[in-house]
Formats: structure tokens, C-alpha cells, sequence
């Protein structure tokens, strides 16, 4: 017999969104900011610092973007967005953006990242992640963001401008780009540990 009582249940979701979180003169304004910048090439934590095994998982260039007054108005507005989501499908204790925001570059035919979390043991708490889609999808082909839950994958449907969150422990990946070029601006919430 079960003597154990629940005072709560889960009501975490494993994934939310928010339509046209950005218009489209925002995603290329962040576009044309970023390439302004010093694209570098992505890696991964791992002791094996070889770029051949690294580019097997994972083949992007990236940069980082702080606030500035250039994007003062569009990082209120992830911040706003964020706020809300987790309010209404996670709950989270979250405490702000504790790292700038990962611009992200999926070139044709190898840009990917392979299955990870984003959470990482001895790093700061990153709780909630944020995916924004920049690129029109016209432009390219692949390069869609799965999420899994158990064994299955949900492909996120990738329109302009959408914002798509999800707790940091979700194993996810960018499936190649077959075609174009993908960008996307990635983001992670932040807060005290998890209990």
C-alpha cells in the first residue's frame, strides 16, 4: 500500500513558443549585426580538441551579442517573452540572461549539432533554453531543430522570427543543412540550482 501523498504534480511542459517573436526587419537587423562581428568556429566541451571529430558533431560559426543600444529594444523583448513563457510552462526560478546570446551560422552541406543538452556540470545553471529562427526557411533547406523526448524526435517548426523554449536538459539537435545557410540566435536563462 502506498501511504505517500502528492502535494503537487509536473507541470513542466518539454517545449513552448511564442509566433513571430521577432518581425523579420529584427531577425535582419541581428543578421546583419552578427556578420559584422568576427565569426569564429564553434566547438564543443570535450578533452578531444581534434577539429575533424569536432566537426562531426558539430559545424557552425558562432559570436557572441551583449546588450547594446544597437539591440536594446530586441533583447527587452526576448527578455519579456521569456518572462512570460516560463511563467505560464515552466516555472522556473530564473534570474536573468547570465551569458550574451549565441548568433549561430549553419552553412550548406555539413552546418549541424549533433544530440546535446545544454547544461553542463560546473557551469553556471542554465535552466530554460532559447531558440530564435532568423533565417526565411525559403533560403534553405534542412537544418531543423529537433527536440526528444525519450526516443522520439519533435521537429520544431522553423518560421521566421519564432521563438521556441525549452528546459536545458532536453536532448536536442540542428540536423544538417542541405542547402543555404541557417542562422539562429540562441539564449539561456539562468537561475539558482534546481531542488
Amino acid at each position: 500500500m502506498n501511504t505517500f501523498w502528492p502535494f503537487e504534480t509536473d507541470k513542466v511542459e518539454t517545449w513552448a513558443y511564442y509566433n513571430e517573436a521577432l518581425t523579420k526587419e529584427e531577425c535582419n537587423r541581428i543578421i546583419t549585426f552578427a556578420n559584422k562581428k568576427k565569426l569564429e568556429e564553434a566547438t564543443i566541451l570535450s578533452k578531444n580538441k581534434n577539429k575533424e571529430y569536432i566537426k562531426k558533431i558539430r559545424d557552425s560559426r558562432i559570436t557572441w551579442i551583449y546588450p547594446c543600444e544597437e539591440l536594446h529594444d530586441i533583447y527587452l523583448k526576448i527578455a519579456n517573452i521569456t518572462f512570460n513563457l516560463n511563467k505560464s510552462y515552466f516555472n522556473f526560478d530564473l534570474s536573468g540572461f547570465a551569458e550574451g546570446f549565441q548568433f549561430t551560422n549553419y552553412k550548406a552541406p555539413s552546418g549541424k549539432y549533433g544530440k546535446h543538452v545544454d547544461r553542463y556540470v560546473n557551469s553556471l545553471i542554465r535552466k530554460l533554453s532559447i531558440v530564435i529562427q532568423l533565417t526565411d526557411p525559403k533560403k534553405y533547406e534542412g537544418g531543423d531543430l529537433c527536440l526528444y523526448i525519450e526516443d522520439k524526435a519533435i521537429t520544431i517548426p522553423k518560421e521566421q522570427g519564432k521563438l521556441i523554449a525549452f528546459p536545458s536538459y532536453v536532448l536536442h539537435e540542428v540536423t544538417q543543412v542541405t542547402k543555404g545557410e541557417r542562422n539562429s540566435l540562441v539564449a539561456w536563462s539562468t537561475g539558482p540550482q534546481f531542488k
